[in-house]
């Protein structure tokens, strides 16, 4: 796209777009008269006070005071700028841009980008069928102790590698991909004595951005061996202290708080209790960038932290990352289990939301530790 679109094309752009359409993947939206109002998806409220207008084709909210056009609306909602928001609904509606006009290098980069992600996918996909096929009993069976449906692993993308250290490098290679491209990707160990998967023996979760883009992967060893959890190093495609896992799901949550939770299991776990709302860092501790990104999108988290001595350092040093973004912060009991995915296997969905209602205040909680590390009697 062109450094300046004309108006005639973002106008024509913005009528051809259906608003109602567009805010309804985001807001339940009910008809009345002329317009269509639901609870607003930017702040908590009980009484629908948000209204579409189909005519002209804008939205406001009468208790945030928020409104604008289907640009504004996306742009707010997914934390897009105008440029990306406009490729989307031309995308969405097939409407042609001008081409951007991009250097030789620029050119280049975006190219190497391209066969990157392809590469993500395929890697993506043969994992899934690893799973699905005769050798995959293994991470089959892992799924089904850990209580995962067949609709999650679909959704979530889950998938496993095989115990051959090299089945994937001979897979891309016979699809005709490079050991510099493959290198690039952060998925194999590409060395002179010979090359070899990073990934194997390990049941397998494809991260995503913001934006549905697949930009890595983690991986849960089977068995014992040693990492427990490996991540994707950092690539081209990839930074872990700008990504959180799930959020491309928690995004479009109307719980108007996010759960922010350690691991991979946890999310997923969460998201099929029905807690569509909680994210992970990846394999990293808590950073501003995460603070910033979950700021887009949420003014309010509630920590879901292990309860162990780890948990509890774990949340006392993103409470004040959190809080110097804006961002107001409680922190959940978990007790007696230590995550919430055993949480919610032994107390159920419920039991795990009287405890979100009941979670103390970051300055609470901050004393409670204290507290404990004294004898208060004394």
């Amino acid at each position: 796209m062109s450094g300046r679109l004309s108006e005639d094309i973002i106008e024509g752009l913005r009528q051809r777009a259906d608003i109602v359409e567009i805010i309804g993947e985001h807001v339940v939206l009910k008809k009345k008269g002329q317009n269509y109002t639901g609870l607003c998806p930017f702040h908590q409220e009980k009484t629908p006070s948000f209204v579409v207008s189909p005519g002209k084709q804008i939205y406001h909210c009468f208790g945030c005071g928020k409104g604008g056009n289907v640009f504004s609306f996306l742009m707010e909602r997914e934390g897009i700028g105008f440029a990306e928001a406009v490729e989307k609904l031309a995308a969405r509606y097939g409407v042609a841009l001008p081409e951007k006009e991009q250097s030789p290098a620029q050119k280049r980069q975006e190219e190497r980008q391209k066969r990157l992600r392809q590469v993500n996918q395929w890697a993506c996909e043969f994992y899934r069928d690893c799973l699905t096929g005769p050798r995959g009993a293994a991470g089959r069976a892992y799924f089904e102790r850990r209580g995962l449906t067949a609709e999650v692993i679909e959704s979530f993308g889950l998938g496993y590698s095989l115990k051959t250290p090299d089945d994937l490098y001979r897979y891309m290679r016979s699809k005709g991909y490079g050991d510099g491209i493959l290198k690039e990707t952060g998925l194999f160990y590409i060395e002179e004595r010979g090359s070899r998967d990073k990934f194997w023996n390990r049941v397998m979760f494809p991260i995503l951005d913001v934006n549905n883009r697949l930009i890595g992967f983690g991986g849960r060893v089977m068995g014992e061996g040693e990492p427990k959890y490996l991540n994707s190093p950092e690539t081209k495609l990839f930074d872990k202290s700008r990504n959180l896992y799930g959020l491309n799901f928690a995004r479009t949550s109307r719980a108007g708080y996010m759960l922010v939770c350690e691991g991979y299991m946890d999310v997923i776990a969460m998201h099929q209790a029905g807690f569509t709302n909680a994210v992970a860092s990846l394999g990293t501790a808590f950073t501003s960038q995460h603070a910033s990104l979950l700021k887009r999108y949420t003014d309010q988290a509630v920590l879901t932290y292990d309860s162990d001595g780890a948990g509890t350092k774990a949340a006392l040093r993103a409470i004040p990352i959190l809080k110097e973004a804006g961002i107001s912060v409680k922190v959940l009991d978990m007790k007696p289990y230590k995550d919430p995915d055993e949480f919610m296997k032994n107390l159920g969905r419920e039991e795990f939301q009287k405890r979100i209602d009941s979670a103390v205040g970051s300055f609470m909680f901050e004393i409670s530790v204290i507290r404990s590390q004294y004898n208060m009697q004394d």
